[in-house]
């Protein structure tokens, strides 16, 4: 009889209910709420779902030295998880975010790059207000990413600069992306009047398919010689974008935008869920980082739409910019040029700027792994 009793308090210790904290039961709640939110609402499904699952996995409470956590060298989830860590997964995505992309939009109106670039302020303001509230250099560039609204992005650069902060950037950076119709639609409509809103935007030449292939060509050389350091993410991105416009890899582009994006998208989420371990994700650093997340947001919408309204004044009418495609300045393709297109109807029924939207869209792409790349070559 004591023998049993003395098996079953053994039993009892390696359970979850003899483990569980009150920080574990948030952070299953956490994880509930994002899987309510990918199903429900539909925000980032593909990103969110995974997350959610993955935040439940890693707070199931554990008997630690059974080496299953995702913190104990050698156990599976601390395998896969070594491709957030060591920041494999993320030039995969870009790959796959190339062979999806079409840069016509860009290339018709190169200019609009700049609009990309103006959203990056986001990145550098925040990286300056973590400075202030004490993280290191390279913390607080890890977290001004979050501005950027590139979840891979931030988990390439956190893995390089700050992989102890990790799991708490790459939640922001992808809660914020699900996000992007809430934060961004105020902030366009209390920046624009109603007569810039109503603006019509001319109509975008015809782009050829040489143009298409000599762009990633071109684009990389140019942006990997001025940031050797975004190499990774640059490399990848017109790589899979060059299989794409070539006309002669369709399988492996079809591959890279498909089976193999969709692959590295369960991994990446799946572990960045589990990595938010309550002992580890639970301190003041993650609040900090969430808020200034969301700071670096709103900085790169107000910058792009701004910069937008300081370009009109400059330009003749008929050749004006409609200043809400400036918030499609940030990565989040397309979620924020859809938000410009949504705004710009709700205002001119007959007005569409998705196509436009588009150009300072994937100039953020490109604009956001140029940044990590400043980042990382003078902080690392």
């Amino acid at each position: 009889m004591n023998s049993i009793l003395y098996n079953l308090r053994e039993f009892w210790q390696f359970t979850g209910f003899s483990n569980c904290s009150i920080a574990n039961i948030i952070m299953i709640c956490v994880g509930l709420i994002f899987i309510y939110l990918a199903i429900k609402k539909e925000w980032e499904p593909l990103l969110l779902v995974p997350i959610g699952f993955g935040i439940i996995i890693g707070n199931i409470p554990i008997f630690h030295g059974l080496n299953i956590g995702i913190y104990e060298k050698g156990s599976v989830l601390n395998i896969l998880y070594q491709g957030v860590k060591q920041g494999w997964y993320p030039p995969l995505i870009f790959l796959g975010i190339g062979a999806m992309t079409d840069f016509s939009a860009l290339i018709s109106r190169p200019k609009l790059v700049i609009i990309g670039a103006a959203a990056q302020m986001g990145i550098f303001g925040a990286y300056m207000l973590a400075m202030y509230l004490g993280f290191s250099p390279n913390e607080a560039g890890a977290i001004g990413i979050i501005g950027g609204a590139d979840g891979p992005t931030a988990i390439f650069l956190s893995s390089q600069l700050a992989p102890e902060l990790m799991g708490a950037i790459a939640v922001s950076a992808y809660s914020y992306m699900a996000l992007v119709p809430v934060i961004q639609k105020p902030i366009m409509l209390a920046l624009t009047s109603k007569k810039e809103r109503l603006i019509k935007m001319e109509k975008q030449r015809p782009v050829s398919q040489k143009e298409k292939i000599i762009f990633p060509i071109v684009a990389f050389l140019i942006t990997a010689f001025i940031v050797p350091s975004g190499l990774p993410l640059l490399g990848m991105l017109f790589f899979g974008n060059l299989l794409k416009e070539s006309g002669v890899t369709r399988r492996l582009a079809e591959t890279a935008r498909g089976p193999l994006i969709d692959i590295v998208t369960i991994l990446i989420g799946l572990t960045v869920g589990c990595s938010t371990q309550a002992d580890v994700f639970l301190t003041s650093n993650s609040l900090k980082i969430f808020a200034l997340g969301l700071i670096s947001f709103i900085i790169a919408t107000t910058s792009g739409v701004l910069f937008v309204k300081f370009l009109n004044l400059f330009l003749k009418e008929g050749h004006k910019i409609n200043p809400l495609i400036g918030n499609a300045g940030v990565s989040a393709v397309p979620d924020s040029a859809r938000v410009s297109e949504v705004v710009g109807r709700e205002a001119d029924p007959s007005n569409h700027l998705l196509m436009h939207a588009m150009g300072p869209n994937v100039a953020g792409v490109i604009g956001s792994a140029v940044a990590a790349g400043i980042l990382l070559g003078f902080l690392k």
